[in-house]
């Protein structure tokens, strides 16, 4: 039925009326602020970002879930000039019953075991650009309808030259935990302009799960977490604070070492991803076990996917690199900085010593038999120690002329020389296996031992940094704030108190070591010498009122900042509980020259 005209109030009589025209020009009001002030929902699955940038180049990267027709880069004043992009898909990104992606919101709900993820990776070569130079750009993808998208407008810049002033970002060990987006949203607040971002690893937790790096529907994935597109509600004291971290990666780049959050274990396509990540096996042991492949796959994707694999990693992050092989260890010359990045991460275990815990100290009961479940212990990813691979090359970059040149020399890994965490015990070596057994042959125990005099990272490494003039040593791990300084005057900084805490290990609290090996295993403080050193400007205070050398917290995040017109590497915290409170400078010092 068309309603007749008379069912209809003539519209002229509305604005005879003042109350119903005044209330008619709000309502527009509000739906033009409503209208204009939402930005169209993107369909990238991130901003882009910067990578690898040379003295007249930088690449601009970024994802999506469609490879696209075309995807480009403009850029340049008038953003007149196009680079297009190369495209590949991630070939080991995969969701499970543990992902909190889409509409699952609890274990299980859609995925039951682990799915394949198609994500393409799209990277462009920015050229032509003037050190110190800040240009205009935008990334656009084509979409197979022909639809384009756009991204907001950010600035890229080629490498700076030396002696330009910068201020450098010193984070790790984000993982997706509860204060990272509080965190990155205080540090973007606090600095009007960053230059660059050193992360010492463990960006995500599980890294073939490609929601904890993209688009984890708790609000807090590592890439929203960077550019400013978080929303991670964090609940204090009964208030809940949505934080959306920073814009930060979208205008500057970033430098990152690899954790043993960047390392997958053995592969599979039923077993879940967690359970897939705890089981890294030891490149020779997987050997051992390929003569018994019955499928005759390729030697060298079968070792792969055996043992242990940093394949997402690799995929994600375009690393500087110093030879034609690729390494994940590289050396960068960034403005005044020269940064030695190493890859010293071994397999977290958990400390416990009953007949269940597959540890860091001992194997399962249940395994004894069984040397395919075996974990072998804490092993190391990449050898480091004297003669190595890795070792050589470190050797050979720090008489590097590049080296040797800078102003400020400083070495970025993920696994801590001096700690009062949980993380520094055992020692970092290749564990040594004993097997005991009764009278009758049967295996009783089979434990690992960790000598401390064979710590690589104490005996190896750093005596080649103090001889080198390294100033600055930066790791993570932890989870935990606290310095360190060597007597010739090298300092060791563990800024990883970004998103939560495991503790500092002093007074009262222990940690969980075997009472009855061979090797004594410290239960407190430091077990290589240095004593740590109280923050200079506002520590905060023990139950007694004493300063504390460290920040252990759930509740208070830690950041720093290195300044190097300055040379002052400075750290700040924010207290989550009070979040309208200012953040606190708490701790400085500078490097030697």
């Amino acid at each position: 039925m068309i309603p007749s005209p008379e069912t209809f109030e003539n519209p002229r009589d509305s604005y005879r009326n003042p109350w119903i025209f005044g209330i008619l020009i709000i309502v527009v009001i509000f739906i033009f602020i409503i209208m204009y002030s939402l930005e169209p929902e993107s369909e990238f699955l991130t901003d882009p970002f910067l990578q690898a940038p040379t003295e007249n180049s930088v690449q601009v990267v970024w994802f999506t879930e469609f490879p696209g027709k075309g995807n480009f880069v403009v850029y340049g004043e008038s953003l007149n000039r196009v680079v297009e992009a190369n495209t590949i898909k991630l070939s080991r990104t995969r969701e499970d019953q543990d992902s909190f992606v889409g509409k699952q919101i609890e274990k299980g709900l859609i995925y039951q075991q682990p799915m394949m993820r198609d994500i393409w990776r799209h990277e462009a070569k920015v050229v032509g650009l003037t050190p110190n130079n800040y240009v205009p750009y935008q990334i656009i993808s084509e979409k197979e309808n022909g639809e384009n998208m756009k991204s907001k407008i950010f600035n890229l810049a080629a490498k700076p030259t030396p002696g330009t002033p910068l201020k450098i970002l010193l984070t790790s060990d984000h993982q997706s935990k509860p204060m990272t987006s509080a965190n990155l949203q205080k540090v973007t607040e606090t600095f009007d302009k960053l230059d660059a971002i050193f992360f010492a690893g463990d960006l995500v937790n599980i890294p073939d799960r490609a929601s904890e790096w993209f688009d984890d529907n708790r609000g807090n994935a590592f890439f929203p977490n960077l550019q400013g597109r978080a929303h991670y509600e964090l609940e204090k004291n009964g208030k809940k604070t949505v934080y959306k971290g920073g814009e930060l990666i979208q205008n500057m780049p970033l430098f990152p070492a690899i954790g043993n959050h960047e390392v997958m274990g053995i592969f599979s396509m039923k077993n879940y991803l967690n359970y897939q990540f705890s089981q890294p096996y030891p490149r020779q042991a997987a050997k051992n076990l390929y003569p018994q492949n019955p499928q005759n796959i390729n030697p060298d994707t079968w070792l792969k996917n055996n043992s242990f694999n940093t394949d997402t990693y690799e995929e994600i992050f375009t690393l500087p690199q110093n030879s034609s092989d690729k390494k994940n260890y590289y050396a960068v010359t960034f403005g005044d900085i020269r940064l030695v990045v190493l890859y010293i991460t071994n397999i977290w275990r958990v400390p416990r010593l009953d007949d269940n815990a597959r540890g860091k100290y001992r194997e399962r009961k249940k395994d004894f038999d069984n040397p395919a479940e075996w974990g072998y212990g804490q092993h190391i990813f990449e050898p480091i120690i004297k003669g190595s691979q890795q070792y050589n090359w470190l050797e050979k970059e720090l008489a590097s002329q590049e080296f040797q040149q800078a102003k400020y020399k400083v070495v970025m890994f993920h696994h801590p020389p001096h700690s009062l965490g949980e993380n520094i015990v055992p020692a970092y070596t290749n564990p040594i296996q004993y097997i005991d057994r009764d009278e009758n042959g049967k295996i009783t125990t089979i434990r690992y031992e960790y000598p401390q005099q064979n710590d690589y990272i104490i005996r190896d490494v750093l005596p080649l940094l103090e001889t080198s003039g390294v100033q600055l040593v930066f790791y993570g791990h932890s989870h935990l704030w606290n310095r360190f300084v060597s007597p010739s005057g090298m300092h060791f900084l563990e800024t990883s108190n970004v998103g939560n805490s495991y503790g500092a290990y002093l007074g009262e609290k222990k940690r969980t070591v075997p009472q009855n090996y061979q090797e004594k295993y410290a239960e407190v403080g430091n077990p290589n010498s240095l004593e740590p050193i109280i923050p200079t400007i506002a520590p905060l205070l023990d139950e007694n009122g004493e300063p504390q050398p460290y920040i252990a917290s759930n509740d208070i995040t830690a950041f720093s900042i290195f300044e190097t017109e300055t040379g002052t590497v400075s750290s700040y915290y924010f207290d989550t509980r009070k979040p309208n409170s200012e953040v606190v400078k708490f701790d400085e010092f500078k490097l030697r020259k």
